[in-house]
């Protein structure tokens, strides 16, 4: 896969503040890229519940190693900032978690120059966002996906006219079989993926059991199978809802611990988008084909 890129020399730029009035916390991103190269597309990433811009390095650094821009923001969601379920703010945490992801797109130049050289050497054409879990949700609605009220009412569009793919990290399912607990805490997990027309890429475990749903693993597939064409479906047999530990090594949520695993995910996104973007077909049609080839631990398939 892109292991001979694995030699190229990242860095790293935090914090950096981004404009986003009336939020109460400075909405704050980290800035990870190669040192060099040029045309270099942009990743925004959005981390799952309670995690920061400082999580998901084997994730971020890989791809800056593959030659991409990566901007994660820290969401209001974040450990750091100390706000519980019962908080009143938690019930539109999600939206502003989208609101983040614009006002980063929408501040993407004056970030790029906070970061050093990166305005001049970043492809702005090509921008996709992904996401991990909570993150996913979040991502997706950037990518075309509604959120269903009570009634079944596909709310606002929250798409972005800067993002042209992306991919989705374990993204919750559509919302007829919350727990209890999801239901009363978290009634926005709720997704309709009928309008996410963008190319993405969605990533599943197989061993994912989520306890906010009682559907099994593969309610984690509703956004390849419930969204239009072109998508495309990672399925990782074993994976779990970490898939090797993303968000960092010996995480102690991770109960799948497979730096390889995380390595897979990786570069299959990378890949994934330089043949979205139409940058580079090489590495997703290797990946294709060693999927074909391969045991079963992982399958492509895609629509």
């Amino acid at each position: 896969m892109s292991s001979h890129h694995l030699d190229q020399r990242i860095v790293a730029v935090k914090p950096i503040t981004v404009p986003a009035p009336g939020r109460g916390v400075d909405l704050q991103v980290k800035v990870t890229a190669p040192t060099s190269g040029r045309n270099l597309p942009v990743i925004v990433f959005s981390h799952g519940n309670a995690w920061s811009m400082d999580g998901y390095e084997p994730l971020v650094d890989r791809w800056a190693a593959a030659g991409f821009i990566v901007v994660q923001p820290t969401h209001l969601d974040s450990r750091r900032n100390g706000i519980t379920w019962d908080d009143p703010r938690f019930p539109s945490i999600w939206r502003v978690r989208i609101a983040d992801l614009h006002a980063v797109l929408d501040g993407l130049g004056d970030i790029l120059l906070q970061a050093g050289d990166l305005e001049t050497r970043a492809d702005r054409d090509h921008v996709a966002v992904v996401g991990h879990s909570w993150g996913a949700q979040t991502a997706g609605a950037l990518l075309g996906a509604r959120v269903l009220d009570a009634d079944g009412i596909p709310g606002e569009d929250f798409s972005h006219s800067a993002v042209s793919a992306g991919a989705l990290i374990a993204a919750t399912g559509t919302g007829d079989t919350l727990t209890p607990f999801a239901a009363e805490h978290l009634p926005f997990m709720r997704p309709d993926y009928s309008t996410m027309t963008a190319p993405i890429l969605v990533v599943a475990g197989g061993r994912d059991q989520s306890q906010l749903s009682t559907r099994g693993p593969e309610w984690f597939t509703d956004a390849y199978h419930l969204g239009p064409a072109p998508k495309s479906l990672l399925a990782i047999a074993e994976g779990e809802h970490t898939l090797g530990g993303l968000a960092g090594e010996k995480v102690a949520e991770t109960t799948d611990e497979d730096p390889a695993r995380v390595a897979l995910v990786a570069d299959a996104i990378s890949a994934y988008l330089r043949d979205a973007f139409k940058l580079d077909t090489a590495a997703w049609t290797a990946l294709e084909d060693a999927a074909r080839a391969g045991d079963g631990t992982w399958t492509i398939t895609g629509k």
